[in-house]
């Protein structure tokens, strides 16, 4: 199910260019939760390309190297999906009861979903609180994901010994890493953007209440690219230069032009993105602050850019803020590493089937 149904699950984040997993420990009676277990393994570039699973051994193995060397031994996990192959819309309906909207929800979404919905996984959530289309309709969040992403993803997942619990959706899971670890104000224009390897993600909040979401495909492979191009090196050098490490022969005052030609490019599709919850938006509301995460959101000078672009205050999310370490397997040094990359991951951990 899209939207999950227990008892405490693994995030298990698995892209295109590595592997994250978070276990957390849940303090009980409103307490939070704490970091029990965390970790990550590099994926070859070959493993997952823009999002598709090409080498399915290869992931199962690096699954199950994972979870040994993490000595997790909860199995229960929850994955998520992005990209071109899951669709969420924030739809308006009439007023009408559950059972109804059960039995006519294939049809409305056959209007949203560009593809046959025949091939998709459905599912749906009431929104609460007033409707933006006014008096006498209500707020419906439907999300789609076609049948054969999810199939391939839970397959991996189940052959590495692994019970896929809840498919949830990469933008869900940013929510819930913010939600855990920040506060909203009223009227509060928020953007969570994740910028992974291939995808980037971005969720739209207003007043803490999801407006907008859309999955863009950019990401950390384009500076790959465009340095491997520029300068006529072989990938692995391109990525290693895009990371920050130095290069004989080549300066890395060389490699900074071309890192912000690519900040321009993903700050264009931000701001495409952000303009357009402004159109749909009942007011003309500006964005009040951005959340930058994902292992390409450290590029360099990529937080200056986009505050630039954008008029407004960009930061580093933190989806530790508030979760502290349990122990020994979760140290401060593992945490700060993870931290750039983990939110997905923690995001997921703090769904429990049946929520």
């Amino acid at each position: 199910m899209l939207f999950g149904r227990s008892r405490n699950l693994v995030g298990l984040d698995v892209g295109d260019s590595s592997i994250k997993v978070v276990e957390l420990k849940d303090l009980g009676r409103g307490r939070g939760f704490q970091v029990a277990k965390l970790g990550w393994e590099p994926l070859s570039s070959e493993a997952i390309v823009d999002g598709a699973i090409m080498d399915s051994q290869l992931v199962v193995e690096t699954i199950q190297r994972l979870f040994q060397r993490c000595k997790i031994r909860n199995l229960n996990v929850a994955i998520a999906l992005s990209g071109h192959s899951v669709i969420v819309k924030r739809i308006s309906l009439p007023v009408m009861s559950e059972a109804e909207l059960a039995e006519s929800i294939h049809w409305e979404a056959e209007q949203y979903v560009p593809f046959d919905i025949g091939d998709v996984n459905l599912d749906y959530q009431i929104l609460e609180g007033s409707s933006l289309s006014g008096e006498g309709n209500m707020d419906v969040l439907l999300a789609a994901a076609k049948k054969d992403k999810i199939n391939d993803y839970t397959s991996v997942i189940s052959q590495a010994g692994l019970t896929p619990v809840t498919v949830d959706i990469a933008t869900f899971a940013l929510q819930n890493v913010f939600e855990a670890n920040y506060e909203f104000e009223p009227h509060q224009v928020i953007a969570l953007v994740d910028v992974g390897a291939a995808v980037t993600s971005i969720s739209v909040l207003h007043g803490g209440t999801s407006v907008y979401w859309r999955d863009i495909n950019i990401g950390g492979n384009q500076y790959t690219d465009a340095i491997q191009k520029e300068l006529n090196l072989s990938a692995d050098q391109a990525e290693r230069l895009k990371r920050g490490e130095e290069m004989e022969g080549i300066t890395y005052e060389r490699v900074l032009p071309i890192l912000s030609s690519v900040n321009q490019e993903v700050g264009g599709e931000i701001q495409k993105t952000i303009d357009f919850f402004k159109q749909i938006s009942a007011a003309d509301e500006s964005l009040d602050r951005l959340y930058l995460t994902g292992g390409a959101g450290q590029i360099v000078h990529l937080k200056e850019s986009l505050g630039e672009r954008l008029r407004t205050q960009v930061e580093h999310l933190n989806p530790f803020r508030k979760i502290t370490p349990a122990g020994r397997d979760a140290t401060p040094d593992l945490i700060s590493e993870m931290t750039p990359s983990a939110a997905v991951a923690v995001g997921l951990a703090l769904r429990r089937a049946g929520d």
